[in-house]
Formats: C-alpha cells, structure tokens, sequence
C-alpha cells in the first residue's frame, strides 16, 4: 500500500549532493532506477530530473519493517529515503555526478508503486518512437530527455531576461483569429455563439504584431504558439512555437544586430557556445549558386559550379538542350569518391530523379587521372578535360551534374551536396554555422495559380533600388527579407515591412489580389495604418528547431514535451478524435461522409 510524505520534506534534489554534504542527515526522493539485493544489503539507483544516487539499505541501519519494503522495490517504484550522506566504500563511479557518495538509508516510504514499464527507462532508448510516443509520459523520465526539456525552459528563461533587458515588451496576441488563407492551411474553430462562422488559430502573430507598432508599444516580443495545417512531414508540427518580436523606427541593419546579441547571449549562457559577431551574410543569390540552397550547410564545402558556358558547345544533347531552354548545367565535386561502385551512384540517381531531375550525369576520375563516365562517349577529349578541369577534378574525385531549369538544378544538386556529406561523414554535430541569408525575391511565380506570390508575406517591403521593375520584370524585385541559418537548418526569418499605402496597394494588385479582398481580409490592419504608422520590421525563430540544434537531437519531437506524429495525430491521447453529436449539433456542424474510392 502506497504510504504518504506526512513529516517528510525534500531536502535536496539527487544530483545535487556531494562530498561537500558527507556526514549529513538528508531526505531524498524519486524513482527506482534498479535495484540489486546482495542479500543483507541492498543496492538501489534513486533517480529524479537532476540525475541518480545510490541508495544503500543494510538491516544494521534501518529496522526490519523499512528493510523489507527495500527487498520488494521494482523499477520505477517512487520512494522517500532519509540517510545518511557517505562516501562510496565500493569506489568511485566516474559516470555518475554523485558517483563519489551514496545515502545509506535510515527511513524509507514507498510513495507509490509501478507496474512493469512497458520499454526501459533509459538514456538513447533503442524501443520505437511509436510506442515511446504513446506512453510519453514515461518516455519523458529519461534522462536524455528531461534535460532537453529542461534545456528548452532555461533558454526561454534567457530569451526573456535579454528581451526585457533590450527594452521589449511581453504581450500576448489573440489565439482565437480571422481566417486570411494567404499561406499555410488554417485550423479553423467553429463558433456555437456565431453559428456557421469560424475562427482561425494563427499560423504567427503577424497582423497582430504590426498592430502593436501602429499603437506605439515600439519593441514588442512573445514566447508565441502557432498552428499550421500543413501536408504531411516527417519533422514537421501542427503546433508549434515561436519566440516572435516587433521593432519600430528600425531597418535591417538594427534587427540582424539585436538578434545576432540575443543567439550570441542565449547558446553562452544556456550551453556554454561562444559566437563570434558580425555573422556571416549571404544574398540569396548567392547561396543558391553555390549551395543550391536557401538555408545552407555550410559546415562543408562541395559548392556548386556552374559550368553551363563550358559545356555549351559539346556533343551531350543533355546538357545543350537544356541551356537552349534558358535551364544551366551545374556540378558538385564529391572529393575523393572516384571509386564509389556503380551501385551507390545509381542510388544517387534515384535520389536525384526525387528532387526533379530527370537522371544525373557523372565522371568518376579514377586513380590514374583516367575517367568512368555515363556521357563521354558523346563529348570530345578536350570538352572532358575542360569540364574536369572546370570542376577541380583530381584522381579519385566523383563529380556530379544536373542540367536543367535553373529552380531544378538548384533542387537537386543542394540536396545531393547534402545526402553526400551525410555519407562522407563530413557534419560535426559539435560546429555551429550561423548564417544570414539576405535579399531574397520579394515574389515568386506559382504554376500552379499561374500567378505571382509573395515569397515571404504580402506586408514585406520591397528594396528600395528595385521597386521601379515591378511592373515590367516583377520577379527581379529583391525584398527587405532575411532568414537566420544554422547548419542547414532556417532558425527563423523576418522582413522590414511595408508602412505605405501606395506600395501595400501595389502588392496586393501584383499577387491578384483586389482591393475588395485584401479589404476584407485585412481590412482592419489597412484601417490602422491610415492613422499613422511608423517603419518597423520583425522577425521570428523556431523555438523548437532551435532546442533541437542546441541539443543535438535528432528531431524536434525530442524536444517538444507531447509532440504530433508525422500525420498531425497524438498516439497517446488519440488526437483528434470524434466528438459528441450532442457538440455538433449545438454547433450546427454536420459531417459529410466520404465515400473511399476503389481500386
């Protein structure tokens, strides 16, 4: 039968006692990591969040009563001691933080007891995140992950004291929202007060944001929940979070610096990384050509070249009729890969053929400077010799090509620079490349919609020295966007954004929107900025990718404390699930049935 801490009172935590507290009389408290019974003295593992302590029962010490309820302790078992804090008579464990002492015990109380877990509680858990998921409330004891969590809070701990230092205000921006379908799908919420109507959980606090320069609050920030509906992938959440922020009287200069002050403070203080100031930056241009990639890796090199005025005049039909069609050819230098076997290169082409192309063209350069090549038969000893040399090629080097519409070479030859450096083990978990990225395309065409779409948002402003081409080349207007990069990974993104009404007009006429839509999406941010509305830019993190890099985890699920799986459902709550008819009906909600389609 469970017993009560009725008298009891925690004294310390369990990793937060050493030799400094020997020879003191402590109350601990936890759960039953193991437990060994050498007959006569029993051995047990106390574990909280801090990290375990060993327990010593040994009937000279406790009465018979305590040192029987020792012999029946199980794994995950939650207990009270009271000992006495000694050293270890059996040797230093020099894994453990208390691995100097342990408690022999003098009083015990079994607060609760455990039925047999269903995987171990245990650091780097072999069991399938499925079935973790579903008893996360227990996947949540292990060690690796409670100081991801515990990680996750003391970094929102430092974002707030930095923010507040840096004059910005906490304010919480509505859950409850209009719908404005320009991005991401909406979660919509039914209203019972406003029946057929809905409310939309945000996908960012956007509009409510510039909302708060228009009324003067000046340096806004939130610790923010966002939702979006999105296609399924695999590390992607329905819900997740942002640390969000709001300048007014700024450009892009001001937010880059006090972003780059707030990375530079909280990965010092919270892990213990020094970050050297300025970052980097990096047009978009210019990380597209020689990454393929808007947010790149650049822990490695295997940038992309572009040999398309090389191979322009060779007998490769490949390569020659793509640039007729306005496409490039461009390659990537796997060094030291020559001798890859046909097999892990036609992989490669597989995986090429996922991101667009239509195949992949390779010279393997072999030991003695000779080549293995799936197109030299159509080129002249001397075109091979240029391209190879045009590509850096030595003996033993795999070099790579994509020929195609600018949008697909840079597609392919990114992710393959990426899938290689994998193979070649060339990403240290233990280096931190910062990155912005800056002047990105204010729009991009959408095929689908036969339109042009605002990449970033519709309120982002465009650069100044470009605004006269969006009417005649709208694709060429560069924007006051940037995005934040960590070892391939966006951090997060922001822009400055439009506070006049000509421009915002203007944008919304080149996204095909008219000015009684954007009336009644954002007819009430409009309406604000007619009373004055001072400059202000912003920018948001993902708080969850940022815990996860900080970490070194494998998937931002380890850093959520009840994550989504990859098709938006909770495996242990079973979210979302059916509702009561009784709800429906006071919502005035019917469900239609779909029927399957066959085979």
């Amino acid at each position: 039968m469970a017993e009560t801490m009725k008298g009891l009172k925690r004294t310390n935590r369990c990793a937060e006692l050493s030799v400094a507290n020997v020879g003191q009389t402590v109350t601990v408290m936890g759960w039953v990591q193991k437990s060994r019974n050498k007959g006569g003295i029993i051995f047990v593992d106390l574990r909280d969040r801090s990290g375990l302590l060993q327990i010593i029962f040994e009937g000279t010490d406790i009465d018979e009563a305590g040192f029987a309820k020792a012999e029946k302790l199980r794994s995950e078992f939650v207990i009270a001691v009271v000992g006495t804090v000694e050293k270890r008579q059996g040797g230093v464990n020099p894994n453990l933080a208390t691995g100097e002492i342990e408690i022999r015990a003098k009083d015990l109380r079994v607060l609760s007891e455990s039925d047999t877990p269903p995987f171990p509680i245990e650091e780097d858990s072999k069991t399938k995140e499925e079935l973790r998921l579903k008893y996360r409330y227990l996947d949540l004891r292990r060690p690796d992950i409670q100081r991801n969590i515990m990680l996750r809070s003391k970094v929102t701990a430092k974002v707030r004291e930095f923010m507040t230092n840096e004059g910005f205000l906490e304010i919480e921006t509505p859950i409850l929202n209009k719908s404005t379908p320009e991005g991401a799908r909406d979660y919509l919420v039914p209203s019972r007060v406003h029946p057929g109507t809905f409310y939309a959980l945000p996908q960012s606090p956007q509009l409510f944001k510039q909302l708060l320069m228009c009324s003067g609050y000046d340096r806004y920030f939130q610790i923010a929940k966002c939702f979006r509906d999105e296609d399924l992938r695999a590390d992607r959440q329905p819900e997740f979070t942002q640390i969000d922020m709001e300048l007014s009287f700024v450009d892009i200069d001001d937010v880059l610096d006090v972003n780059e002050r707030l990375l530079q403070t909280v990965f010092k203080d919270a892990i213990g990384i020094d970050i050297a100031l300025p970052l980097q930056r990096m047009t978009w241009q210019e990380a597209m050509d020689r990454f393929g990639s808007d947010k790149p890796d650049t822990r490695f090199g295997m940038e992309l070249v572009n040999v398309t005025d090389v191979v322009k005049g060779c007998g490769f039909s490949v390569f020659t009729s793509a640039i007729e069609a306005g496409g490039s050819v461009r390659g990537i230098n796997a060094k030291g890969q020559g001798e890859m076997p046909r097999k892990k290169i036609d992989a490669l082409v597989d995986f090429a053929k996922g991101y667009g192309a239509k195949g992949l063209a390779y010279i393997a350069i072999q030991p003695d400077g000779s080549y293995k090549s799936s197109f030299a038969k159509f080129m002249t000893e001397d075109e091979m010799k240029a391209l190879v040399d045009a590509m850096g090629g030595e003996a033993n080097d795999l070099l790579l090509f994509a020929a195609d519409r600018n949008k697909i070479v840079y597609s392919v030859l990114g992710a393959l620079r990426l899938e290689l450096a994998k193979q070649m083990d060339l990403l240290n978990p233990d280096q931190f490349n910062f990155l912005w990225v800056t002047e990105f395309p204010l729009l991009e065409w959408s095929d689908e919609e036969e339109r042009f779409m605002a990449m970033h948002h519709p309120f982002t402003m465009p650069m100044e020295e470009d605004w006269q081409y969006i009417d005649s080349d709208p694709g060429r207007v560069r924007a006051k966007a940037y995005d934040i990069v960590l070892n391939g990974v966006e951090l997060g993104g922001g822009s400055v954004r439009i506070h006049q009404n000509d421009i915002q007009s203007k944008m919304f006429e080149v996204i095909g929107l008219s000015k009684e839509t954007a009336s009644e999406r954002f007819g009430f941010l409009l309406d604000a900025f007619r009373y004055g509305v001072p400059p202000h830019a912003g920018l948001a993190f993902g708080l969850d990718r940022m815990i996860m890099l900080m970490a070194k985890a494998d998937s931002i699920r380890e850093v959520i404390a009840f994550p989504k799986v990859k098709d938006a459902s909770c495996l242990m709550t079973d979210a979302p699930n059916v509702v009561d008819p009784i709800q429906l009906d006071e919502l005035q909600i019917a469900i239609k049935a779909v029927e399957e389609k066959g085979e």
